[in-house]
């Protein structure tokens, strides 16, 4: 993995989450934050875990930190969500631009849930967090689907083909 693959996937990332704010921007204000099943209940309560897990990777890769875990009950409304979210990207995109391929193999030491002390190559950590969104973004997904809004595709062929301004099938 290269600095452009993990600068790709996170652009990536950020594509899908704009295309499904642009379907959340639909939402009634309470469903936002009403309780639809999956991992974490409600949407709002999904994202806040997506981006509270990138900031955390990125606080524990050398960005800036984050302090404790975003609190959900902090977010009541999707716009206040995006402002931090807009900031979070910053920091990631600032933060990956300041690293060369090399640095992707260097260690990052960090403290598990539990206390425990670990280490992994900034690279794995990066992509972990980006491929972690991945995962959660298609649990939004089915939220709102659940709710009656058609969320699309935002597969990254859909994103590969739209850079390159091509069909993707």
């Amino acid at each position: 993995m290269t600095v452009q693959d993990l600068e790709d996937l996170y652009d990536y990332g950020y594509w899908a989450t704009k295309k499904l704010v642009g379907v959340m921007s639909q939402l009634m204000p309470e469903q936002f934050t009403q309780s639809v099943g999956g991992s974490y209940g409600s949407i709002r309560n999904t994202l806040v875990h997506i981006l509270s897990a990138e900031w955390g990777w990125l606080d524990r890769c050398g960005g800036p930190k984050r302090g404790p875990r975003l609190n959900p009950a902090g977010y009541p409304t999707l716009e206040s969500l995006l402002e931090i979210w807009s900031k979070v990207e910053g920091y990631v995109r600032e933060f990956l631009s300041t690293l060369k391929d090399e640095d992707l193999r260097r260690n990052a030491e960090y403290m598990n849930d539990a206390g425990e002390k670990r280490s992994m190559p900034i690279g794995e950590l990066m992509q972990h967090a980006a491929n972690h969104g991945v995962h959660h973004r298609g649990q939004v997904a089915l939220m709102l689907r659940l709710l009656g809004y058609a969320p699309g595709n935002f597969d990254i062929l859909f994103y590969f083909a739209e850079r390159r301004g091509v069909p993707a099938f």
